[in-house]
């Protein structure tokens, strides 16, 4: 049986998959009920300074982004960080750590970017017997438009400040959450190794809005007659969420920074792309919010699964192993050829792939008047949208053309692979990569 033990920055939990700081850890309660359903650990809902009560909206707060089977896609959320007094969230904490002690739990945290506030709320959180903190520096609505979240994430220099005070002032592990609302998300994440920060996780929510209520002209979710941007959240992220936390794993400032994933994790097999790409652990909300809690029974039995099948014994073994694999355009082999290929076996006749194909592609697909459809070598480019867009798994697959043989299309012959592809004289970009 694989290992699914996580030691993350010296956080220790039994399985890698955590809820992230969300409505679904918004008090004892959840976070219980989690636990026992098999979490590894939660990072509490934002915790704010003490002062004046946050007020959330009495209406809705959720915008949706449907698939065409309801499936939900996507949640743009405006609930602000939590409004339960503070002194409250942080006995439930406290209550909860004693009776789990093997689970982690990580503070969320957001307060005015002052020295003295933040001085003043790690001592109160280190008390409660947290396993680390997380500091919100990605909320992009409602906190950012009070200079706090995204407001203070957008800005390197900020972020290198508050995470050194936050080291100086606590015991605890620091977690830095990065916003995608930013131009190089490199940026920000140097600037918390620059600060000392022990982790980063990202991505949190993009800034949005979901739909227009076309007879109330207005966004939703609505309110009184108006609608506000909101934060994405859900599988419709994730390409983005993987993009960006491989450019953290493979830029050389932040080379092997411990990173926590996020961002539209909802199988098992979502939660070993972000780990080959970099990610010690995940946290999950939008599926949580879907399914429900007992969704961790799943993704914990298939990520095993795959270990087993795979050969390996804990995830450390296959962390970041997909990274090495990660390049810029310029050094793909341009030498590497492939074409489509169309099993008639499976082919319903559906015409998909022609109708892509010779609307919008390379008119590489014939078909005939039994509307049997062949792929036309000499036109083929192995763009892969047939595939794409075929309903059929497997029914069109892309098979390399060996070395030796002619490429029709070009009439070109194809070369053996090169060892070192990126300093072959027919790579555009060998000058750059000498």
């Amino acid at each position: 049986m694989a290992d699914l033990r996580s030691d993350f920055v010296g956080i220790k939990s039994p399985n890698p998959f955590w809820l992230a700081s969300a409505p679904p850890t918004d008090k004892e309660y959840n976070v219980r009920r989690a636990f026992q359903a098999g979490w590894g650990g939660v990072v509490w809902k934002t915790l704010g300074a003490e002062g004046p009560p946050i007020v959330n909206v009495n209406g809705p707060r959720y915008g949706v982004v449907h698939g065409a089977d309801r499936r939900v896609l996507g949640l743009n959320n405006i609930e602000l960080i939590t409004d339960r007094p503070l002194e409250v969230n942080l006995r439930e904490m406290k209550a909860v750590k004693r009776d789990w002690p093997d689970r982690a739990l990580v503070a969320s945290i957001m307060v005015p970017c002052e020295e003295e506030a933040w001085r003043a709320i790690l001592p109160k959180v280190e008390e409660t017997g947290a396993d680390g903190i997380e500091l919100n520096f990605g909320c992009p609505h409602g906190m950012s438009e009070r200079g706090m979240g995204s407001a203070v994430g957008q800005v390197p220099e900020y972020i290198e400040m508050v995470a050194r005070w936050c080291k100086q002032y606590t015991r605890m592990p620091v977690i830095v959450k990065l916003t995608p609302n930013i131009t190089d998300i490199r940026k920000p994440a140097e600037a918390a190794r620059r600060g000392g920060a022990d982790a980063v996780s990202l991505i949190n929510t993009i800034n949005s809005i979901t739909s227009v209520d076309l007879d109330a002209m207005c966004p939703e979710p609505t309110i009184d007659g108006k609608g506000s941007h909101g934060g994405y959240c859900g599988p419709a992220v994730k390409p983005i969420a993987l993009s960006m936390v491989s450019e953290i794993a493979r830029a050389e400032a932040t080379r092997g920074m411990p990173i926590s994933g996020i961002g539209g994790i909802t199988t098992w097999r979502d939660a070993a792309e972000f780990m080959a790409l970099g990610c010690g652990n995940v946290q999950v909300c939008t599926a949580a919010m879907t399914y429900g809690f007992k969704i961790v029974a799943e993704m914990t039995a298939g990520l095993s699964h795959w270990m087993d099948e795979k050969g390996y014994a804990q995830t450390s073994d296959f962390v970041g192993r997909a990274v090495p694999n990660v390049t810029d355009w310029q050094y793909l082999n341009l030498n590497y050829v492939t074409k489509a290929r169309i099993d008639q076996d499976a082919c319903i006749k559906c015409g998909r792939c022609y109708a892509a194909c010779e609307d919008t592609s390379h008119q590489a697909i014939a078909m005939s008047p039994e509307r049997v459809f062949t792929v036309k070598d000499e036109e083929c480019v192995a763009c892969n949208l047939c595939i794409d867009v075929c309903p059929v798994e497997d029914c069109i697959t892309m098979v390399e053309m060996r070395p030796g043989e002619t490429d029709p299309r070009t009439g070109k012959v194809v070369e053996e692979e090169y060892a070192n592809w990126t300093t072959h004289p027919n790579n555009p970009g060998a000058v750059a990569a000498e």
